[in-house]
């Protein structure tokens, strides 16, 4: 694992919709190069943590530091500026766009994207079906290619939400091999994640939340020793 300092650093951090409370107190810190996931049932505030990293809640308090910039107070088009790519959960790709297109069409966030040749080398699938329309591509073609979009805009540090959710084994094991090498370039993965099997392998430390608070932290070499904790709060 490279790491050269804290690329995202939460305390305190409360987020709010409207009159709900959702996210009561979260503190969290992400080194560069690692991965990590944030486990826990539906509904424990995993995707709002992503989305109140985003500045996409209706009111979050706290601090947020990522890259060394307190972002509490900053608009959420300024964030992804730092370097920050979001995957949420309904991908977001251009749908009347070919894959082609929709790599060619976001906008370089830092000047250190990756290239469209190392993306198709990354995700060979997108190159064979890179003059297909987004529409016609299948769920797992789909999520490369959001994922291959943020990685063009330049962002070094990715919050993934679900990006396994549908999907078939073999798509899933692709996505795993991607996220290792990304890692191994140096990229920093916050990933919110149901599929255990798939994050376990390929993480660096587990976040357990629940009810809108961090419950444990887990490293990968302690997985072991608390599968049956794990399982408690996960309700495997």
């Amino acid at each position: 694992m490279s790491t050269y300092g804290e690329k995202l650093r939460i305390d305190d951090l409360h987020a709010f919709y409207g009159e709900s409370h959702i996210l009561h107190g979260i503190d969290m810190n992400i080194m560069q190069g690692e991965l990590v996931t944030l486990l826990g049932r539906n509904g424990a505030g995993r995707s709002t943590t992503l989305r109140a990293i985003m500045n996409m809640v209706g009111r979050r308090t706290g601090s947020i530091n990522i890259n060394g910039n307190e972002t509490i107070n900053m608009p959420a088009h300024k964030i992804a500026h730092l370097g920050l790519g979001y995957c949420p959960e309904e991908r977001g790709i251009f749908s009347s766009l070919n894959v082609e297109e929709n790599l060619l069409l976001p906008p370089a966030v830092r000047s250190d994207g990756m290239s469209v040749e190392e993306l198709y080398e990354m995700f060979p699938n997108l190159y064979e079906r890179r003059y297909s329309q987004g529409t016609r591509l299948s769920g797992g073609e789909q999520q490369m290619l959001a994922l291959a979009r943020i990685l063009r805009s330049g962002a070094n540090i990715l919050l993934l939400d679900e990006i396994t959710e549908g999907l078939a084994p073999v798509i899933v094991q692709k996505l795993g091999e991607v996220l290792i090498k990304l890692k191994e370039r140096g990229l920093t993965i916050l990933l919110v994640e149901q599929n255990f099997r798939f994050a376990a392998p390929i993480a660096d430390r587990h976040y357990v939340m629940e009810h809108g608070h961090i419950v444990e932290e887990i490293q990968a070499n302690e997985l072991e020793a608390k599968t049956e904790l794990l399982n408690t709060y996960l309700g495997v």
